[in-house]
């Protein structure tokens, strides 16, 4: 696939952006893809389906909330001539309600069904959530993060690993048909990730433990959809369960070295002015 375009949807998002910066560094042609970025492309939108896929081998597939669209935008490329899909999923979603998650639940069965090969990842809760405004770095640097975590730690999975692998299984052979948990290399609790980060930044942070209705409350009055309240009420009571508590060796079989630590994670952030 070496001159083949490869299509990153959510080319601007948390693992795209990573990941088309890793494969330009390594010489592909990349096609970074979203509403608003250098290719256009929006999942409301069927229109701008077939400008992206136009050349694509190969596609990193990040699903969208709707589960309709996914199976129909899997056939459109594989007709176009994509060859490989990449999925990101989340690990343990074979563990929740059906009723959550459905996006990614749909890629998983439609690119096993496409005909085309396909490899799946299925990361850890990453490190970069707790430097994203639109999660967790809000209330780090307000001095409190509350979440309904329980003392069940979870292995942190950094980004750029998430990206290193991703970009592996894109451009070299040997991975179709496998699904790769990807992990850090340790379980923290949240806790403990919330005390390292105030050390880092050189001051107070709290975390406090919230009941699962306190969180539920807590994220209503945020003004989420009730859809994006199950889904991470969901995503903790698996996590309490202890479903995504052991670390995995999914980076490791891909990249043959260990994933990145948590606390190198914490101090590189915290240089950044993350939670400054």
């Amino acid at each position: 696939m070496t001159n083949d375009a490869i299509l990153v949807l959510g080319g601007t998002g948390k693992t795209g952006r990573p990941l088309v910066r890793t494969l330009r560094e390594a010489g592909r042609l990349v096609r970074a893809a979203s509403r608003n970025g250098e290719t256009r492309f929006d999942w409301s939108d069927q229109s701008t389906w077939a400008p992206a896929l136009d050349g694509a081998a190969a596609v990193y597939l990040m699903a969208p909330a709707d589960p309709a669209v996914v199976p129909v935008f899997v056939q459109q490329a594989t007709e176009a001539g994509v060859r490989r899909f990449v999925v990101l999923s989340g690990r343990g979603i074979e563990q929740v309600p059906a009723t959550v998650f459905r996006g990614m639940a749909a890629a998983e069965r439609a690119v096993r069904a496409s005909g085309a090969e396909w490899s799946i990842i299925r990361p850890n809760n990453f490190n970069q959530n707790f430097d994203d405004d639109a999660i967790w770095r809000t209330q780090l640097r307000a001095g409190r993060l509350a979440l309904p975590a329980g003392s069940v730690p979870d292995p942190f999975v950094d980004v750029h690993d998430i990206a290193e692998v991703a970009a592996a299984l894109l451009t070299t052979d040997g991975h179709h048909g496998e699904v790769y948990e990807l992990s850090g290399p340790r379980p923290v609790t949240f806790e403990a990730a919330v005390a390292t980060m105030a050390r880092a930044a050189g001051r107070p942070i709290e975390f406090v433990e919230l009941t699962p209705a306190e969180y539920r409350g807590e994220l209503r009055a945020e003004g989420l959809p009730e859809e994006a309240v199950d889904e991470l009420d969901a995503l903790f009571e698996a996590m309490r369960a202890g479903h995504h508590s052991e670390p995995r060796d999914g980076v490791q079989r891909v990249l043959g070295r260990e994933p990145l630590d948590f606390d190198a994670y914490a101090t590189r952030a915290a240089a950044a002015g993350a939670w400054s």
